[in-house]
């Protein structure tokens, strides 16, 4: 079975999903990952956000998070078609929903019961490998800015490229960081060493069934020095994680 996600490092042509196996495989790691998805309804401009729950094949659906802002949700109550895109590893991930969504509850939590896409498109424009951290490996950050930001953020990093990474941050943070804003002074303590620089911040997504703010940035303006100490700890945990994989078919 063939896994976008884990395709060339360069850019791809835009392709299609059609095997439901394919489909559901992709679709989880979104929902693993905790990635957010970006909902545009047809003919409106205003933009929502949400998380995928759960995967059920079996079922044929997928369970949707409540959505932000929830005065969304009168626009499914009207049944109106609408289109849900995420980004997983520098793949942009999209599908149509046309059918009727059901409103209920999930565990207690307002949700959405959503048929299972027929068709996922995706696009890998990313040529940067993102390494990304396991749980044993886990990097200290903190998140601030000059004025934007005066009081840091900590948190830990959950994956990281030669143009960006992806942070988790306890709490929600959503409030105090907007997306396209650049914050002057990110730290990272990397095992040789503490890295420094600006960072610009692409998105943010709190999840509060976990508590924990998600958040994407691309380094900004990054000198020379600093490029050097991103691409060594990339390197080292791609090279850690081949090594792990070829142990694993020993």
């Amino acid at each position: 079975m063939s896994n976008p996600f884990l395709e060339d490092d360069g850019p791809q042509p835009p392709k299609a999903l059609k095997a439901p196996v394919e489909i559901a495989a992709n679709l989880r790691q979104l929902q693993q990952d905790h990635d957010p998805l970006f909902i545009t309804f047809h003919e409106r401009s205003q933009h929502f956000q949400s998380y995928l729950i759960e995967v059920d094949r079996e079922k044929n659906r997928l369970i949707l998070d409540e959505m932000i802002p929830s005065d969304g949700e009168r626009f499914l109550q009207n049944g109106e078609p609408f289109r849900i895109e995420a980004f997983h590893d520098g793949v942009r991930v999209a599908w149509e929903c046309l059918q009727t969504v059901k409103i209920t509850e999930h565990q207690g939590s307002r949700c959405y019961f959503s048929p299972m896409p027929k068709e996922v498109h995706y696009h890998q424009r990313r040529n940067a490998y993102r390494a990304p951290l396991k749980q044993s490996e886990q990097v200290q950050v903190e998140l601030a800015g000059n004025k934007k930001l005066r009081t840091p953020i900590k948190g830990q990093l959950l994956d990281i490229s030669a143009t960006g990474c992806k942070l988790r941050l306890p709490g929600d943070a959503s409030h105090s960081l907007q997306a396209g804003q650049v914050y002057e002074r990110f730290t990272a303590q990397l095992p040789f060493g503490p890295l420094t620089l600006a960072v610009e911040l692409r998105h943010v997504g709190y999840e509060e069934k976990l508590d924990t703010t998600f958040v994407g940035v691309r380094f900004y303006r990054i000198g020379g020095l600093e490029q050097r100490q991103v691409e060594r700890f990339v390197y080292q945990l791609q090279r850690e994680a081949r090594r792990f994989d070829s142990d694993g078919l020993l």
